[in-house]
């Protein structure tokens, strides 16, 4: 058995032991982590071959975000936030409006404006450094594109323009059509976008074609901010499902980070990972399919036949009152110790180290 491995199961009846017996957490944690470290030391072989890492991994920890004006002086937008991305899987960032989730994707895509300032660690497989050119993608909210151009024209012209010199025009075409086709558009590869009284693509197609533009140099990391805003409910399904699709697609990994506002059920359904924000602060990061349970366990069990991400949203809002959210990680770390456990401390320990 691998030390990760080990390191795993440790973990879980630690957690486990903690929930059924209420021991301190601090000093639990303390002894357990003096066991792993030797268990880590006695298994791992240092003539063991390593794979090549091709494959990149996102982790931050403690980031704040603080903008600055002449009137409010200096405000959080961020308070301490911590989490990773894994290659393959798809990471939805969710809470109420003004939460900071856009705030956090420029963040992590490095795109924060000028009268911002962050701290914090945001690391690449374990280190600091830039991500290369066309490594990672970034699509923004609103649909930039041209009216007068057919889908087939406006995906290869980004080609053009964004691929090097060195690849064959053939070649771009190529990815291009690729790049159609994962979306979903070769159906509508020769109709023109349209626009302002202009007849065209609809809303649904638009955004998967703004997609197109940007997994066209096959980026590794994947940004979209809001990728559903203004369609309905099936055509965000069909958007977020091709988006899903992208994690594992002939033979390559992508890390997806998208942020969404008001997920229908079968869309939270696409979601391998989840960071729910309030206020600027995590309030879960972890599965998604295990955040319900963690509501639950906290006193706030999601209704039967009730959208999960609709009671999540309701539950974290402090602009109404419905509740309080979770002021800090570190009550998070109190209230539900399986969790944090679990789902943060071994999968981010596991990525960082």
């Amino acid at each position: 058995m691998h030390s990760t491995e080990i390191s795993h199961s440790m973990e879980i009846e630690a957690a486990s032991a903690r929930i059924k017996t209420g021991m301190d957490t601090t000093s639990a944690d303390r002894d357990y982590h003096c066991r792993v470290h030797e268990v880590e030391l006695q298994t791992h072989d240092p003539d063991e071959p390593k794979e090549p890492r091709n494959d990149v991994t996102l982790t931050w920890e403690d980031v704040w975000v603080m903008v600055s004006n002449k009137s409010k002086g200096v405000k959080p937008i961020l308070q301490g936030v911590t989490g990773y991305a894994r290659p393959g899987e798809l990471l939805a960032i969710m809470g109420p409006s003004g939460c900071g989730k856009s705030t956090l994707l420029d963040a992590l895509a490095g795109r924060l404006s000028s009268n911002t300032r962050q701290t914090g660690d945001i690391l690449v497989n374990g280190h600091k450094q830039a991500l290369a050119y066309g490594t990672s993608a970034y699509v923004m909210q609103d649909d930039v594109l041209i009216a007068t151009l057919t889908v087939r024209e406006a995906v290869y012209y980004t080609a053009q323009l964004q691929l090097p010199d060195y690849i064959p025009i053939s070649e771009k075409r190529e990815r291009a059509e690729t790049a159609i086709k994962e979306m979903g558009l070769q159906d509508a590869m020769d109709t023109r976008i349209g626009g302002w009284g202009t007849k065209g693509l609809s809303g649904g197609q638009k955004r998967r074609v703004s997609i197109c533009l940007e997994i066209v140099t096959r980026p590794k990391l994947l940004f979209l901010d809001e990728p559903t805003s203004g369609l309905d409910s099936a055509a965000s399904y069909y958007v977020m499902s091709r988006i899903a699709s992208l994690g594992q697609r002939d033979g390559i990994r992508r890390l997806i980070i998208a942020s969404i506002h008001q997920p229908s059920s079968e869309v939270f359904q696409l979601f391998h990972n989840l960071c729910l924000l309030s206020s600027g602060r995590t309030v879960y990061f972890g599965p998604a399919s295990a955040a319900t349970e963690f509501f639950a366990l906290n006193g706030y069990p999601c209704p039967s036949l009730q959208n999960p991400s609709d009671h999540f949203l309701k539950t974290i809002n402090k602009d109404f009152d419905v509740v309080r959210a979770y002021p800090s990680i570190k009550c998070l770390q109190f209230l539900c110790p399986i969790c944090w456990e679990i789902i943060i401390t071994s999968s981010y320990k596991n990525l960082v180290t």
